[in-house]
């Protein structure tokens, strides 16, 4: 059984965490071209949208180097505006052995958490994941001030 872990960090975003919310939940094939710098491509692979059930897919480029995410959609809250993604396969899962992210919007604020089972005490806490997300958020929420 390997190390388990949570990271949680909010950002404050100026455009209100409800849009972001939408575009996480609905538009969320247009992030690519939002931040085309970190986010490649974003697929659904099973299902239709961001619902329950549906497994998506993520091309990205984190700290320099290319990855793939394939997620499950494990919840969708539309009261409290968050979307729980369960790792199913890619480059994370070389790492973990279970990978849970959420993103939670509420008025002025964007949080992340991700709960994580490392494979080994040896490999790293997912902080560079975590500040990628960060700078997603930054880059969704300089969209939507335009």
């Amino acid at each position: 059984m390997g190390v388990k872990g949570k990271l949680i960090a909010s950002v404050e975003v100026k455009c209100g965490g409800h849009p972001i919310h939408d575009i996480f939940h609905t538009n969320t094939h247009h992030i690519s071209n939002i931040s085309p710098g970190k986010i490649h491509k974003f697929d659904i692979d099973e299902g239709e949208s961001v619902k329950v059930g549906s497994v998506v897919s993520w091309k990205y480029n984190d700290d320099g180097k290319d990855k793939i995410c394939k997620q499950m959609i494990e919840a969708v809250d539309h009261q409290k505006k968050s979307i729980t993604w369960k790792v199913i396969g890619g480059d994370l899962l070389e790492l973990y052995n279970s990978f849970t992210i959420t993103t939670s919007h509420d008025h002025q604020w964007t949080t992340w958490t991700f709960v994580y089972e490392k494979k080994t005490e040896e490999i790293p806490e997912p902080l560079v994941l975590l500040g990628f997300v960060l700078h997603v958020t930054k880059d969704i929420e300089c969209h939507l001030l335009k």
